[in-house]
This record gives structure tokens, C-alpha cells and sequence, in this order.
């Protein structure tokens, strides 16, 4: 339903499938849980996707994987969509530190740093955890510009958002 623009009713969810309200609010429970997971079931597979096709390790590593996933995002015609029809509640929904999203994004970033210290490829200068959020807050804010202070996202934009992580990494601009 959301990938084709609809907006979801927990109410018109509940008939269609065919079960009690207050079923589906145990299955999902609020609509806000819901669009969290909705938006998490389609960035997973593209995160997953740019660490298996992004080459390299260390900063060249996570700033492709990084790059990968936000011009992804960027260009994502229900994404864009959602934004443009309810711009409050899809910031709440994709940039709050209550959103599911967001705390999930944080923490798959904080895995990601966190295996290429492991594995001798990355040496941050500073707190992987603060780290992370860092990075994903300024993603955030190139992808959903036109909410926050009212510019369009534009690529060069997340290029710069891409050389900044360079350099948060500890690597060179």
C-alpha cells in the first residue's frame, strides 16, 4: 500500500486482512511502530546490497557504502512521495531518536564501523557510537532538506555529506 502512494489506516489494514483492530495493534502496535517497520523492510536490503557490491575497506569501505545507500534513498520515488505528502509526520517517522528507523540505522552504521575495526581496516578518531550517529544525522539532513530548511535534496549535497564522513573517518578530503 505505501509503495503505491496510499496512505495506511490501521482501521481500513484491520478490515482488509480481515482481523480485529485491536489484533492488528497487537501485531504492529501504532501506526507510527508500523511505518517504522514498513521503511526499515525497504532500506535493509539496499544497506545489505551496498556492503556486498561496495569494493574496498577502511574509509574507502564505509564512505562507498555510505554514498551507495543515500543516493539510493535520494532518488526513491515513495520516499520522495511520503516526504512531499506529510512532511511533519515523515520526519517524525524517519529522523526521531524514538523512530525505529532511525535507532535501527544508527546501530546497523555502528556494526558496519565497528567490523572494519575489527577486522584492522579503521581507526576512528573518535567514538564509533557518536561516530555513527554523526553519520547518520548528516544523511539525514542532505536526504530531507527540503522538510528541514526548505532546499531541495540535491547530489552534490550528499557528496559533500560523503567527504565530511571522510573526515570524521579519519581519512583525507
Amino acid at each position: 500500500m505505501w509503495l503505491k502512494g496510499e496512505r495506511i489506516h490501521l482501521a481500513s489494514l484491520a478490515a482488509e486482512l480481515n482481523i480485529g483492530r485491536a489484533t492488528l495493534f497487537r501485531w504492529v502496535g501504532n501506526k507510527d511502530l508500523l511505518m517504522g517497520e514498513i521503511l526499515w523492510s525497504l532500506y535493509e536490503p539496499v544497506r545489505l546490497q551496498a556492503l556486498t557490491e561496495t569494493p574496498g575497506e577502511g574509509v574507502d569501505f564505509v564512505v562507498g557504502v555510505y554514498r551507495r545507500i543515500n543516493y539510493t534513498l535520494l532518488h526513491s520515488e515513495p520516499l520522495r512521495r511520503f516526504v512531499h505528502e506529510d512532511p511533519e509526520y515523515a520526519l517524525k517517522i524517519l529522523t526521531s531518536s524514538q523512530s525505529t528507523l532511525h535507532s535501527r540505522t544508527v546501530e546497523a552504521n555502528t556494526r558496519t564501523l565497528r567490523d572494519q575495526v575489527a577486522s584492522g581496516h579503521l581507526n576512528p578518531p573518535m567514538n564509533i557510537d557518536s561516530l555513527s550517529y554523526f553519520m547518520v544525522r548528516l544523511a539525514e539532513s542532505c536526504l530531507y532538506s527540503d522538510i528541514i530548511c526548505g532546499r531541495e535534496p540535491r547530489e552534490e549535497e550528499l557528496e559533500d555529506a560523503c567527504t565530511a564522513v571522510r573526515i570524521l573517518l579519519g581519512g583525507k578530503a
